[in-house]
């Protein structure tokens, strides 16, 4: 049973999400940013000049950039500088501290980003006299904004790792089936010719539809390992998700579930396929592990650019160890499951520049929540 409701739902999420995901950085924008940020330090009185050491996640080594100031700096205080033998100790990370050269008569300060591999991610400015609390306090600005957007950046990466292996065991496992698949609908479309008068004929049949149906499946399975070919339009997200109901309310009458959400809905930019296929999923999950005569919540919630979309059963939840395990192919607690749902789920958020994640309920019983970008829009009338 479908019952319309708008209860509270507060916006969580056990990590941060950036506001917009369309536009994740890559290497050039971070160098970018970096040699930026050290422009304009090295033009700011007393400031004459500025340099990050910070590291690369790609290269696997420390990068030097430089102010443009570098220029009028001799090569025996460059190298005095690239040798780091004024760095005595190791500051706490995101704090200023005042450094003493001997080589050098500027006023130093450095300002730690972090500590990788046993050596030092800095920022390191000379002034021509001794900087103010406020001046050593945007030191700290500049030095959180450049770790804000290096965690971003590292996020990007290991979420291209992500999508990049889910697509490999999609393509694999979708191929692998394929040919055997194919193989047995042609025995199937013989046998219903041959026997277009036994009264094995409508078992023939049967057994062609089925496979025709799996074929198909494993056509969509091997689509949604495409990233790069999302059919995304505007969308909404209360009639996609009442559409996934209404083909479960067979499932959802025979153990007298009721599902509640809310009357209001937004518009999102998406492939409605993939999408409803994700839905199909996750709904299915929770009626499949909710008791009879039991109650489905389903929340939305704008917020800052990007939707919550959380699912609440009223089951037994989901264990502490397999909650880090769920999303792994081929990992099923469920009698003949193939373990690929939640993988495929996952993937397609992924590749809507969204996220996934399942945790217990405060109230007990499972809960899946998901993170999707907001079109451009104003949210949709219900």
């Amino acid at each position: 049973m479908l019952v319309g409701s708008q209860p509270p739902s507060p916006f969580s999420s056990p990590e941060h999400i950036p506001e917009d995901l369309g536009n994740l950085p890559d290497a050039r924008h971070l160098e970018q940013l970096s040699q930026l940020q050290v422009d304009q330090l090295g033009r700011r009185s007393p400031i004459y000049h500025a340099r990050i050491i910070h590291y690369d996640f790609l290269s696997k080594e420390h990068q030097l950039i430089t102010s443009l100031s570098s220029s009028i700096l001799s090569s025996d205080i460059l190298a005095y500088l690239k040798s780091e033998v004024w760095l005595l100790d190791f500051p706490l990370v995101l704090t200023v501290t005042k450094v003493s050269f001997d080589a050098i008569s500027a006023k130093g300060y450095v300002c730690p980003l972090g500590y990788r591999n046993l050596k030092p991610e800095y920022l390191l400015v000379l002034a021509d006299q001794d900087l103010s609390e406020a001046e050593q306090a945007e030191l700290i600005t500049s030095a959180s904004l450049l770790l804000q957007y290096q965690s971003l950046y590292l996020h990007y990466c290991d979420q291209q790792t992500e999508i990049q292996l889910l697509e490999q065991v999609i393509h694999r496992v979708g191929h692998q089936l394929r040919n055997p698949l194919g193989l047995i609908a042609l025995y199937a479309e013989s046998l219903c010719l041959e026997l277009s008068s036994s009264r094995l004929q409508p078992q023939a049949t049967s057994i062609r539809e089925t496979v025709q149906d799996v074929l198909n499946h494993l056509t969509e399975l091997i689509y949604c390992g495409k990233g790069s070919q999302l059919r995304s339009m505007p969308h909404d997200l209360r009639s996609l998700i009442t559409e996934s109901l209404r083909e479960l309310e067979p499932m959802l009458q025979r153990k007298g579930i009721q599902v509640r959400y809310p009357d209001t809905s937004v518009e999102l930019r998406m492939d409605r396929l993939q999408m409803k296929q994700v839905f199909d999923n996750l709904l299915r999950n929770a009626i499949d592990y909710s008791p009879e005569g039991s109650t489905i919540a389903i929340h939305w919630q704008p917020f800052q650019g990007e939707v919550l979309i959380q699912i609440t059963d009223q089951g037994v939840g989901i264990a502490t160890t397999d909650l880090q395990k769920i999303f792994q192919p081929f990992y099923s607690q469920r009698p003949g499951g193939t373990g690929l749902g939640l993988t495929i789920a996952k993937k397609i958020v992924l590749d809507h520049q969204g996220h996934l994640w399942a945790q217990t309920a405060a109230a007990g019983g499972a809960q899946f929540s998901i993170t999707l970008p907001l079109t451009r829009e104003s949210p949709c009338p219900s």
